[in-house]
This record gives C-alpha cells, structure tokens and sequence, in this order.
C-alpha cells in the first residue's frame, strides 16, 4: 500500500519505482532533487551540467561550414542553417586540431582518436587513447545510474583501410586505450538501459510498471509539478510507441533484398530502418537521459566516418526525380555540391532538434540545454579534401551559465591550438579538472 505519510524531502536524486523498473523524476519546485548529501558545499537545487558529443563523418561542404558575428545578429554558413535559432547559445570554434591525426591515413586515424588526441596504432593492433567523455563517466558519471550512454546509427566496420583498422572511424568513445566503449544502435536497449533493472526483450511498458507510483507521488507534490510529472510521463510514452512501431515504416537504409517481405519475422527490438526516425528517436533518449539524470554524458555517433548510409529520405538537387539515394555518404563527400549540403543541413538538422528538445525544459531559472554542453564535431572539415589542420567545432549550451554563446573565437595562425585545449575547458564545466589531457596542458580561456 502506498505509504502517504513518508517525507517529501528526499535524497539528491528520486525515482518512481516498479517490478524490475527504476525511473529517475525531473526537477521539480517541490522536491529538493540534486544536493549530494556526500558533498554539502554543492548547492541542493543547482542541477548538473550535462555533456553530449554529437558526431557526423566526413566532414562538411568546404564552403558552407563558417559562421561571423556575434549574439543574435550572427550570421551562418549554409551547413549552420538549421541551428540559426539557437545563435546566441552557439559557441563557433575554428582553428583546432590534433597532431597526431595528421599522422597515418586517412579516416581511421583521424576519427580513433577525435576524443582524446591520443597516438594511433596501425596494422592489426587496437590502441588509441581513452576519450575525454569516459574521463567524465569515470568521474562525473558516478552519481549516476548510468555513468555514459553511448549510442549510434550505424553499425561498426570490423575491416581495414590503408593499414588501419576501421574500428577507429567507427568509434569516438574509448573507455581505454584498448577499448573503443560499446555501442548502442537500437533504441529500445538503450531506452531500457536508462530505466530498466534487468534489460529483458519482450517487458511489460516502463510507464506501466511505475504507474501505481507515479499516481501516489502526484498527490503530494504541487500543481504546476504535477503538469510537469504528466508531461514527463507522455513524452516517454511516446518513445516507449515510436520504440515500438520503428520497425514498421520507412527507407531501407544500403543492400536491398530481392523481395519485398523477409523470409523470417523482423525482431521488435531492431535497428529502425528509417535513417532519420533512427536519430530522432536516439536524441529523445539523450534527452530523457539528461532530463531524468539517470546519465550525464553521452555520445551519439550519427554515422562512422567513411560511412555508408544513403538517404533517400532526402529529395535530390542534382537528380530530382529521385531521394539522395544513388551514392553512399562517404563517396558523396567527395563531390561537394548541393546534395551534400543538403546532407550536412539533415545532420545539423538532428543537432537542432535534441537543442529545441533541450531547450524546451525547465530546471528552475534555466532550460536544460542551458545547464548542458553539446558538442558537434567531425573527424575532418571537409570530405573531398580531407584535410583536419582544422576542424570543425561547434558548442551549444551554457553550462550552467558558465559558457558565454553566441561569439565566434578563431584560434587559426596560433600556438597552443590543440583540441585536447577545449575537452580540457569542457571537463572543467563539469568540475573534473586532470592536470594535462592527450597533448594539452591547459584549457582554452576563451571557453
């Protein structure tokens, strides 16, 4: 029976619980939801800051990833375009890269080691260097039920490319010099990891496991909390569905059969094969991550680089009658025309909306993008030329009012102007401070 006369203060973080089930509650005015016993100097109602590194492959249309000027009058190259709303919580970085990425071939070790700026080892050995987003897991990610999710949307490449292996262009998270992190490329586990005790196929709805919880906890809490809680409560719901219908609809993404029905049932809990309902549903779970705190850091890793996927979700400049489905993404980087713009402008697309999703809830004074840091980034500036003297960098987010947005800072023609600088100012956010990382010694003081 629940018990109604239990005391409404709680530990730094609450849960609704169920057989098998524990789900983390958003911030809430009548909760006091994120002091750390453990730690009585951290304020009891100021939440975390929150990472998420979002990754494309390939690089960008060499003419079209720029941005100049500052706050709301900033102006965007046609790649920025759909995060033109979120210009003054937009930090543009240009002029960063990593010497040890201009070593070796092309693709492989210029994406192993995106993360940590570590040495890469060719020929069959595995060796890179461990990423700075596990650093945080391994630290910052302990007050957490799930110290880092790491997710994708297209499967790893086990083969080789010019003495390297293509494990590295497939993986941006290493938990160790030796271990690229386990990826998660279906939305339904990754979904129940967030909120699961035990990941079964096949287990009764998250939501209904806690219900009975959920309708106790309303009774004591405020009105405009209990808004909060059902809003909460239906935007799972609508993952937990689209979950669950993914497998139903949309583009076969690459090799076709020669059928149009498969010879044995499709799993429920597959890879959904519309390529943009994959990354939609895969921001959602970064976003009920975060809003929950069940994690704190996260990577998504929309394609490898030197990637394979097709998108004819996506109509056609150059070939009008048809989606952009006549080449893989990796050889369309080499083209440069409009039909990769529009590609770049799908990925920047994906990034825009995990921002207004971000954007779209409150943490007392401040949305959560503004208490969260979301980096996007290739291994590359631009795929028909591959060249990574600098890479492109692009910061959303406050931190926790700690970063300033809306400014443009060009480390171009500089000393010092190493990428491991800015992980360095990032780690810092989030109050892990190691005295150097990969070949930096220092963070950037412009961030």
């Amino acid at each position: 029976m629940p018990n109604h006369n239990r005391p409404l203060s709680v530990t730094r973080r609450a849960f609704l619980r169920g057989v098998g089930v524990s789900m983390a509650l958003p911030w809430m005015e009548s909760r006091t939801a994120w002091g750390d016993p453990a730690d009585p100097t951290r304020p009891s109602d100021e939440p975390p800051v929150r990472l998420a590194v979002l990754f494309s492959g390939n690089g960008f249309h060499s003419r079209e990833w720029w941005a100049r000027g500052e706050g709301s009058a900033m102006e965007l190259g046609r790649v920025l375009e759909p995060l033109k709303s979120h210009r003054e919580k937009m930090l543009f970085v240009s002029g960063l890269y990593h010497e040890e990425a201009r070593k070796g071939n092309i693709h492989s070790s210029q994406t192993g080691n995106l993360l940590s700026g570590a040495p890469i080892a060719s020929g069959g050995t595995i060796r890179s260097g461990t990423s700075f987003d596990q650093v945080l897991a391994q630290t910052y990610g302990r007050s957490t039920k799930v110290p880092s999710l790491v997710l994708g949307c297209e499967q790893s490449n086990p083969s080789v490319h010019k003495n390297y292996s293509m494990l590295y262009s497939s993986h941006i998270s290493w938990s160790s010099p030796t271990t690229p992190t386990p990826l998660e490329l279906y939305p339904a586990l990754a979904f129940d990891r967030l909120f699961k005790d035990e990941v079964t196929p096949g287990d009764r709805s998250v939501l209904d496991a806690v219900l009975a919880d959920a309708n106790d906890l309303k009774r004591r809490i405020s009105l405009s909390d209990q808004r909060k809680l059902d809003e909460y409560l239906e935007s799972v719901r609508d993952v937990e569905t689209r979950i669950a219908n993914a497998g139903n609809r949309g583009e076969l993404q690459g090799w076709r059969p020669a059928s149009d029905r498969p010879d044995s049932p499709r799993p429920a809990d597959g890879i959904p094969q519309d390529i943009a309902e994959h990354m939609r549903l895969m921001c959602d779970i970064v976003v009920l991550g975060f809003q929950t705190d069940t994690t704190r850091v996260t990577t998504l890793k929309l394609n490898n680089d030197h990637s394979a996927l097709r998108f004819p979700n996506l109509p056609s400049v150059q070939q009008p009658n048809n989606g952009i489905d006549y080449m893989i993404h990796h050889l369309l980087s080499h083209s440069d025309g409009e039909d990769w713009l529009r590609v770049n402008q799908f990925f920047a697309e994906q990034v825009a909306y995990l921002a207004d999703r971000l954007e779209a809830i409150r943490e007392g004074e401040r949305s959560l993008l503004d208490n969260s840091m979301l980096l996007y980034c290739s291994s590359m500036m631009a795929g028909a030329k591959h060249d990574n003297d600098q890479l492109p960098v692009v910061v959303l987010g406050g931190a926790g009012g700690r970063i300033g947005g809306g400014r443009v800072v060009d480390y171009r023609g500089k000393d010092d102007r190493q990428l491991c600088r800015l992980f360095l100012s990032m780690m810092d956010k989030m109050d892990v401070r190691p005295d150097a990382f990969g070949d930096a010694a220092e963070p950037l003081n412009e961030v």
